[in-house]
């Protein structure tokens, strides 16, 4: 027994006279425990002392079997104050232990892809949910326009705007939305006082384990919460109003709660029929007085809402924007991983949309979290858009479907089909009827995939119904055109034609939202997705499309090429095809029609220099790349603030994106210019990480333009140690740069007879009088050698072009045709006879 209540129960028996003391004694023998035996009248004489006493029924009955016997006697006694007494610190300190129960079973959890034995904390990983106040038959809104009438876990148990407290809570939301966790959120708050401090019990149940059930008590529900099933119930009862019951997965149940099988209960320890005691409860007949929160996916609102009155909804949308962000920091616990994996996300709409649903955040820091393992960067990564999609569906799936396997490919044939039908025709919300003639109708499965809104109560219309995102709607309309069919499906009427090509034409000519149905198209033809589709979700998918999208982005771009410049790939949109398709073969397939890339005000996230680098890789033929006034976002990043980049006035390029980009040129044979000019976010560490892909022995790299970049002399030691490995490097530009001491371990580089630099861009005037002598001994010994101001008549004009934020960047290649800046001709586009290297 806790020192607390021996304390209580010793002061009671010290209190006592002394003919009580012997009455208790006496007593004491014709107790009937079954906690242990009888003891005999003899054996008592020898215990003159309370302490003795108390020691002796402690190693008799056992300690808590002792406070309850003790109780029981004085209550005999008709020494009632002494019993209510030790009866109140007994109650406060179960109040304590059970605080500690729940604290042990909520306080960590383990997530599917959690190493053995490894538990996470609920508060390390927990992000605010956006949750909105609704009445049930609301349609949702987007978590991103948070209206003014949400609420948090904080916030969730307050009185409503008429200061009415609200008995029965319904949270609601889709599949992966997070209710769990927000259960275990408030439990956890509950535990460490700095939430639902008026309840004195919060009693939470799975009702997944419920289910099992057949006739309980309110008392049976209450124990199935307590440790060692063992509660004192009478004085938990005694105060209602203090006690908060949470049902989780209140859908699985299933039950009738309309029509319950028993007449409804009053007394809180009469066993009944499972949904007669919940729907006592419900109906207020039960403990009128205390609360209760039913956590549940929208597909069963509609039976519970006919038993309800003076219930209140609210709705979880998913996470807003700058929750997903604090998702992927609390995910990783590493500011620099996480800032990665959050840029190539934020870089990729339809992931980054996706994200909104917590599951798929966590989908996506998963899958991202073993790349970033595994190479320290995401320009290789393998698993596109699609496959994450793949991965989160095998999830779903697998945890959350008890229905026979076959059951669920015949119902995703057929969501395939109406998420097709609904894309073609603009259409995202779907009647019951059409529910019901593509025989969608299985509520476990219909769940998962879809919401159900209710309509205004009295009409006479069914509920309606939508994909729980738009996007996984256009992922299952993709999906249609290449799943294996069915028999019993082939002759159905009603089932869309599944003619990739009429699909690919109209994205081309009219249909420009199709841009996500097309892309994850490519994606499912990608023979690891077709692998993980069948044993994820035991769907086939067909390879015969493959060739149609093949020959489609060989000849699209046919009627927008110039004979004389050759074929050239002038959107974003064919690199994230190929992308999404990850396979070398496919993509060489298809580049190798094409000798060059141009891009013109193209704002490339984080994502699209992925996607783009990937086929740069992979691009043999690739004779030049050119991307007028693009520019290089890097969304979010948590860095320095914004004063520590001279306000990025003229580029969007940094240093970040130099890590893939430095695999991109570590890994090109063809690549002989590279421009980077006015790049005032490049800084040091960017041309750091570039001189360890220029180092490459792969890289022919002949000009490096990095003038005007707000660079250093720090990097200076980059630069010399990639100039004492090229062989190939002609013209390097560090025009208006002051380099200081750099500029004379420079100098010092080039005197070496293996340096093959033909002309250096320097700003005399910033050099210090050592490496002006230097210079000096350099022409002497390299007369060839041409230093000087490539820059001076090439700073960007004032007015409105100061305004603009651009990127200047021209990769030119053999063969290309495209100009330099102004007053400096590229050398690739100059005649043979007159030719210069800068």
């Amino acid at each position: 027994m806790a020192g607390e209540e021996s304390t209580v129960l010793l002061e009671a028996l010290e209190g006592l006279t002394l003919e009580d003391f012997q009455d208790f004694k006496k007593k004491l023998p014709h107790v009937d425990s079954k906690e242990g035996w009888n003891i005999h009248r003899d054996e008592l004489e020898k215990f003159t002392h309370p302490s003795t006493l108390i020691r002796f029924m402690h190693n008799s009955y056992g300690e808590a079997a002792a406070v309850d016997i003790a109780i029981g006697l004085f209550e005999e006694m008709n020494q009632k104050h002494l019993a209510e007494k030790i009866l109140d610190e007994k109650v406060k300190e179960y109040k304590q232990k059970y605080r500690e129960h729940v604290a042990r079973e909520f306080l960590q959890y383990r997530e599917v892809n959690s190493w053995l034995g490894e538990n996470l904390s609920v508060s390390d990983r927990y992000t605010n949910l956006t949750i909105a106040r609704r009445s049930w038959n609301q349609h949702g809104d987007e978590p991103g326009d948070v209206s003014p009438d949400t609420v948090t876990t904080q916030t969730l148990f307050e009185p409503s705007k008429d200061g009415q407290l609200q008995r029965i809570t319904v949270l609601v939301g889709a599949t992966g939305m997070g209710k769990t966790m927000t259960i275990r959120k408030v439990m956890m708050d509950w535990v460490e006082g700095t939430l639902c401090t008026q309840f004195d019990y919060v009693f939470c149940i799975d009702c997944k384990e419920l289910s099992f059930s057949k006739e309980v008590s309110m008392v049976d529900l209450i124990s199935k919460c307590c440790p060692q099933q063992r509660t004192p119930a009478g004085r938990i009862l005694g105060n209602p109003e203090k006690i908060l019951f949470i049902f989780d997965s209140f859908e699985v149940l299933g039950l009738p709660l309309s029509q319950p099988k028993d007449e409804l209960s009053t007394d809180p320890t009469e066993a009944k029929p499972l949904e007669t005691t919940l729907l006592s409860l419900l109906k207020r007949k039960v403990l009128p007085e205390s609360s209760v929160l039913i956590a549940m996916r929208p597909t069963a609102l509609k039976s519970l809402g006919q038993c309800l009155e003076g219930e209140h909804y609210v709705e979880i949308l998913g996470f807003a924007t700058a929750a997903r962000e604090e998702y992927f920091h609390r995910y990783f616990g590493n500011n620099n991983k996480a800032d990665v994996a959050f840029r190539f996300t934020r870089g990729n709409e339809v992931l980054y949309s996706l994200c909104v649903i917590p599951i798929m955040s966590w989908t996506v820091c998963t899958i991202l979290e073993q790349e970033l393992f595994k190479r320290n960067h995401l320009l290789a990564c393998s698993k596109t858009t699609t496959q994450m999609i793949l991965f989160y569906l095998s999830w779903l799936t697998k945890h959350r479907v008890s229905n026979a396997w076959w059951n669920l490919q015949q119902f995703l044939h057929k969501l395939c089909s109406l998420a097709a039908d609904g894309i073609w025709k603009h259409k995202v919300l779907f009647e019951e009827k059409e529910i019901e003639d593509q025989g969608l109708n299985q509520p476990e499965l219909l769940s998962l995939f879809l919401n159900e809104k209710g309509l205004e109560k009295g009409t006479d219309h069914g509920n309606v119904y939508s994909f729980s995102h738009l996007h996984l709607q256009e992922f299952f309309a993709a999906m249609f055109y290449v799943l294996e069919d069915q028999e019993e499906m082939l002759s159905d009427s009603r089932i869309l034609a599944k003619d990739v090509n009429m699909l690919l034409e109209s994205y081309h000519t009219f249909r420009m939202d199709l841009n996500v149905t097309v892309r994850l198209l490519f994606g499912l033809v990608n023979p690891q997705s077709v692998e993980y589709a069948d044993e994820g979700i035991g769907c086939r998918i067909s390879l015969r499309p493959r060739e149609d999208l093949l020959r489609w982005l060989q000849t699209r771009h046919r009627d927008l090429c110039h004979p004389r410049t050759g074929m050239t790939v002038e959107d974003l949109d064919t690199f994230h095809f190929l992308f999404e398709t990850n396979e070398e073969s496919f993509v060489q397939g298809v580049l190798g029609r094409f000798t060059g890339i141009a891009l013109q005000g193209a704002k490339l996230t984080l994502y699209d220099q992925v996607a783009l680098c990937f086929c740069i890789k992979q691009w043999a033929g690739l004779l030049s790349v050119t991307l007028r006034s693009c520019s290089f976002h890097q969304q979010h990043r948590r860095q320095e603030p914004a004063k520590g980049f001279p306000w990025l006035r003229y580029t969007h390029l940094t240093s970040a994106c130099c890590q893939d980009l430095t695999v991109a040129l570590g890994t090109s044979t063809c690549l002989e210019e590279l421009d980077l000019s006015f790049s005032a976010g490049l800084r040091d560490d960017g041309v750091t990480l570039l001189c360890e892909g220029l180092q490459h022995s792969s890289c022919q790299l002949q000009v490096l333009r990095l003038g005007s970049c707000s660079l250093t002399g720090a990097c200076c030691q980059a630069l010399v140690a990639w100039l004492g490995h090229s062989h190939s490097l002609k013209c390097l530009d560090l025009t208006d740069t002051e380099l200081g001491a750099g500029a004379l371990l420079l100098l010092r580089q080039l005197r070496h007879h293996n340096c093959t630099l033909q002309t250096l861009g320097l700003s005399t005037s910033t050099l210090s009088k050592d490496a002006l002598q230097e210079l000096v001994a350099l022409q002497a010994l390299k007369p060839n050698l041409k230093v000087t101001d490539l820059l001076e008549h090439e700073a960007p004009e004032t007015g409105a072009m100061a305004r603009l934020t651009f990127q200047r960047s021209v990769w030119a290649g053999r063969g290309a045709t495209v100009q330099g800046r102004k007053g400096l001709p590229s050398c690739q586009a100059a005649p043979p006879h007159t030719r210069s290297l800068c």
